[in-house]
């Protein structure tokens, strides 16, 4: 009864949870050609870190990375993980958009909690976005010429060869 107790009100309980979360992580899928739908529209305004407004056509043309997340939601927690790894391997080589709807504050004490460092990305609820922002956690690789090359609903594993070997063919295109 106290291991259950333990599971689900200590923080030992939340490290589980993170740990399972990890362990049931697949690699994500990568789209055959044939069923790539396509970006059209790269008019989408988001924040940066500093809450200062972008545009997202300046990765029109790039490798690019998107994941929608939460810090409240265990399973986004555990995917940032290796989302962070990812990120530490290709940083500079491809775009990432790390993007959350949350507060500001929030977010910037969940990162130092967590010691993430990448860029986060502050979405904009009444703007129109290139791609579906409702699904939490979500991801998507875009290759350069804005094809959807993955996307993955839920929890996955993005430190692996699966996206490494893609990400790696699409930089060479």
């Amino acid at each position: 009864m106290l291991l259950i107790a333990a599971f689900f009100w200590t923080p030992l309980g939340h490290m589980g949870k993170i740990f399972l979360n990890n362990m049931v992580a697949t690699a994500p899928s990568v789209i055959t050609k044939e069923n790539q739908k396509k970006i059209t529209d790269y008019d989408w305004v988001l924040k940066d870190e500093d809450h200062n407004l972008f545009n997202f056509k300046k990765s029109k043309g790039n490798v690019i990375f998107i994941n929608n997340w939460a810090s409240w939601k265990v399973h986004c927690e555990a995917e940032l993980q290796s989302i962070q790894k990812f990120y530490n391997d290709y940083k500079g080589k491809i775009d990432f958009y790390i993007i959350t709807n949350e507060e500001k504050d929030v977010v910037e004490e969940f990162m130092q909690l967590k010691k993430f460092n990448f860029p986060v990305t502050y979405l904009i609820i009444d703007a129109k976005h290139a791609v579906n922002t409702e699904k939490v956690p979500s991801s998507y690789v875009i290759d350069k010429q804005g094809n959807i090359v993955i996307y993955e609903e839920g929890i996955s594993n993005w430190d692996n060869n699966t996206v490494y070997q893609t990400v790696e063919n699409l930089l060479k295109e």
